[in-house]
């Protein structure tokens, strides 16, 4: 059997382009889709995250700004800041870089950034209207797979979807996507006894555990897509995944890599996301 790996890198590149072009329509309009990030600390995964955020909006037009604090600053300057943007009607976009200080109450301050600015999808409501099938915005990495798998061909009506791991990230809205595209729907976890016995169901098998290659080719399905959200090192210092990809290469029909799968595609779904942010009432764009 011929494998496929799917190529996140070569997905988001044509995405970009594709919202490239959405931007320069929408500037046309008199609409210019802008990004504010609140960064508290000096945390260098996240400087670099949040970075790597303003490269990619400035490829494509999405105007940005970064709100720095020190790490010591208090919780209600944050909020402030939060509300100031949500009033602030040239900000389509509010993202607050996670993880927070450990002072400052990262679900309170979630709760407080308008739904219809949350480009990161974490809002209570935004999940709410999700699980109803209502339109909403979306977290960042599901999205990012559910467009893989489209752009990889994979059909996903009637088809089992295995997902280990049920973060509130990843695993939860991936399988509520999943299920509103007409997939039967497994989660598995921590808890879970015989893990092996579901992953061997899967035709489609999701793995975000965050351990170094942990589902090997004794765990997964004949012919199944994998997708490997995970993103580890291991004793080496090499960056790997969930998947041990060379084991199961053999097997799958389709797998993801680790580097150059799923992430390229979260930070092309938050310009996505903005620019839905920024197209919200306007109905020439709404989907």
């Amino acid at each position: 059997m011929h494998t496929k790996l799917i190529d996140g890198k070569e997905i988001a590149r044509k995405k970009r382009k594709e919202l490239e072009k959405r931007v320069i329509q929408l500037k046309g309009m008199g609409i210019y889709p802008r990004l504010a990030v609140i960064l508290v600390g000096d945390d260098s995964a996240s400087m670099t995250y949040v970075r790597n955020k303003q490269k990619a909006c400035e490829e494509i037009g999405i105007e940005s700004d970064v709100y720095h604090y020190e790490a010591e600053t208090d919780e209600e300057t944050i909020l402030q800041k939060v509300e100031q943007l949500n009033q602030n009607p040239s900000v389509h976009g509010i993202l607050v870089q996670l993880p927070l200080p450990k002072h400052i109450d990262s679900k309170k301050v979630i709760l407080a950034i308008d739904p219809n600015k949350d480009v990161d999808g974490f809002h209570p409501i935004n999940i709410g209207k999700r699980v109803l099938g209502e339109r909403s915005l979306v977290p960042c990495t599901p999205l990012g797979i559910m467009v893989m798998l489209e752009e990889a061909g994979v059909s996903i009506r009637g088809k089992h979807a295995v997902i280990v791991g049920r973060s509130n990230i990843v695993g939860k809205p991936i399988g509520q996507l999943l299920l509103d595209n007409d997939a039967t729907v497994t989660f598995c976890h921590s808890k879970t006894e015989n893990l092996r016995k579901y992953t061997l169901q899967a035709d489609i098998l999701i793995v975000a555990v965050g351990k170094p290659r942990f589902i090997r080719a004794e765990d997964v399905k004949e012919g199944a897509v994998v997708f490997d959200v995970g993103i580890n090192r291991d004793e080496n210092g090499k960056l790997c995944g969930d998947v041990d990809t060379v084991d199961v290469l053999p097997k799958v029909s389709q797998i993801t890599p680790v580097p150059g799968g799923v992430g390229p595609m979260t930070i092309t779904m938050l310009l996505a996301n903005t620019i839905q942010a920024a197209t919200m009432n306007v109905d020439e764009f709404s989907d």
